[in-house]
């Protein structure tokens, strides 16, 4: 068991190692993924054995569910909605024509029978969200004519169309479907997956809005509970998981929840976690020994989906848009396979009606090459096909874009005669660069303008522009025991150094704002704003030890959390 931890932690830093390297030299990020799982797989130099191709499934499976939420969640609808058809489009009918396409031609050109032929087609029709997306975040691809967002939604949504005709295609090899049969089957995959998605993404939006979780971080837990059960539900009833999760995922991440800046960082960690997961058990699971002897038919079914098959597809779905022809051209060629392909592969592995592996080999091999050329020449090809933007910023289709929103709002209470109280807001001397925001007053929300009065306990919110940070600024804790020669005393009459300030106090579980007049008591927690090594020894004898930085069970740092947006 040591062992395995150790391994694993060595695993860990070795993928995010891998994905800084990555991004610096251009290459996508999980290529290198893959490779390490290689290099500990049964052909490496490790050689952990692993083929368990029904484990491998129910992983990668589960690690797909957050992929797809995430994809959602992280998808910014204000900026896709402009070009929502044609991604549409691009994710339904453009999964059936690439897959029709490529199962012709494997049937034509590599002989292998029809429906197999469409089963490599369908397993190969989706292009992949977390490559295109890592890809496109890494290089800060700022391409012309809303093209981010497309390929964003196509990558994230095309997932549940690729995988329902893998299920259907793996049913019609088992055993004979009639038209109503795959009527239904379609019908069952996209109604519950979509109705399904929809209902538990208000449910859980209602309760993220009106319950308040008790401890930090429980709504990134219950989020997590809502993409399990988001994929699970509909599976029940025949109905297409992947697609539901996709959709709870896409309106809960454009509805204005709470700490959503903090779910939306929660999931990124966590989405990166599953990225690792998934890549690396794959390339753990492939033995290279094999891929020699699929190589060949593999490289021709790549160079066809590439330069046949997507451009086709690009072009039927596009050119009624009348979409210009050099986006036509980076679309075609931005539709990397990743993931979703595999997963869907072994699924084809497992399936008790088809059960040979050379599927995994070939849709391997494929992919392998799709992201180590396609994935690596996306920036030269966008460059040549006159496809940069410089005055647009990729980011913006993501939700986690957090630029335009660079402020904090924090509150003060008027009480105890406040200068400010029964003034006009015109009239008081506030900081230039500040703004209220809001006035709190006796559970009613007023909206402050120039001739509003300030009455005795109104709560004002202030916003500011955030702070970007000096690295040679801090915040230190200092805690008052009942030895403490200042107990007693007015914070004016401690000796502190000048270019330090008590900004908080901490009593009973309460904060103050002190100044001058504040009298320090047994127990109280003094927050001290100060640079860095310009602490007095005055303050170390207080501490009794040397001041430490904030932590994150501080009282100071769970204020802020409370207060940031």
């Amino acid at each position: 068991m040591t062992l395995f931890l150790l391994i694993s932690a060595i695993i860990l830093i070795a993928c995010v190692i891998g994905s800084k390297l990555s991004t610096r030299f251009g290459v996508p990020t999980l290529l290198f993924f893959i490779g390490l799982g290689m290099l500990f797989g049964s052909d490496g130099l490790f050689q952990i054995h692993f083929e368990d191709y029904s484990l491998a499934e129910k992983i990668c499976s589960a690690a797909l569910i957050f992929i797809m939420f995430y994809g959602g969640f992280g998808t910014k609808w204000k900026t896709a909605r402009p070009i929502a058809k044609q991604a549409v489009l691009l994710s339904t009918f453009g999964v059936f024509i690439t897959a029709a396409l490529t199962g012709i031609f494997c049937h034509l050109v590599l002989g292998l029978p029809p429906l197999e032929g469409l089963l490599i087609g369908a397993v190969l029709s989706s292009t992949d969200a977390a490559s295109v997306f890592s890809i496109l975040r890494s290089q800060k691809l700022n391409l012309k004519y809303s093209t981010a967002p497309m390929l964003e939604i196509e990558s994230g949504s095309n997932d549940p169309c690729a995988y329902m005709l893998t299920i259907i295609l793996l049913t019609s090899i088992g055993s004979s479907l009639n038209f109503f049969d795959i009527s239904y089957l379609i019908f069952a995959q996209f109604a519950y997956g979509i109705i399904i998605g929809v209902i538990l993404a208000f449910i859980a939006s209602w309760i993220l809005k009106n319950v308040q979780f008790g401890e930090n971080g429980f709504d990134s837990i219950f989020l997590v509970a809502i993409a399990l059960a988001a994929y699970a539900l509909p599976s029940l009833v025949d109905g297409n998981g992947y697609l539901s999760t996709y959709i709870a995922g896409i309106i809960l991440g454009n509805q204005n929840i709470p700490k959503k800046k903090n779910l939306v960082n929660f999931f990124d960690a966590f989405n990166g976690m599953m990225q690792m997961l998934i890549f690396f058990l794959l390339g753990l699971l492939v033995f290279p020994s094999k891929l020699t002897y699929y190589f060949v038919p593999a490289l021709f079914i790549a160079i066809f989906l590439t330069f046949i098959a997507r451009p086709i597809t690009m072009a039927i779905l596009l050119s009624p848009f009348k979409a210009p022809l050099n986006q036509q051209l980076i679309m075609s060629w931005a539709g990397l396979r990743g993931a979703a392909s595999i997963v869907f592969a072994i699924v084809a592995v497992v399936s008790p009606n088809y059960a040979d592996d050379a599927i995994f080999s070939i849709v391997f091999c494929v992919v392998l090459l799709s992201l180590l050329f396609q994935g690596a020449l996306l920036p030269s090809a966008s460059k040549h096909l006159n496809m940069i933007d410089e005055h647009e910023n990729v980011l913006k289709t993501f939700n986690d874009y957090t630029d335009e929103n660079n402020i904090h709002f924090t509150c003060l209470e008027l009480n105890n005669s406040h200068p400010w109280i029964n003034k006009q807001i015109r009239d008081i001397g506030s900081i230039p660069g500040t703004l209220i925001a809001a006035i709190l007053r006796k559970g009613a929300t007023i909206t402050p303008k120039g001739d509003t009065f300030l009455r005795d306990g109104d709560t004002l919110i202030i916003c500011a522009k955030t702070y970007q940070g000096n690295d040679n600024i801090t915040l230190n804790e200092i805690n008052i025991d009942s030895n403490n020669e200042f107990i007693g005393k007015k914070l004016r009459d401690i000796d502190i150094k000048k270019d330090s300030l008590v900004v908080l106090i901490q009593r009973n579980g309460v904060d103050i704002i002190p100044d001058g007049d504040t009298i320090l008591e047994e127990k109280d927690t003094l927050v001290v704003f100060s640079q860095k090594n310009l602490l007095g020894k005055k303050i170390n004898e207080m501490c009794q030890k040397e001041p430490s930085p904030l932590t994150t069970n501080s009282p100071i740092n769970q204020k802020r959390r409370k207060i940031k947006i």
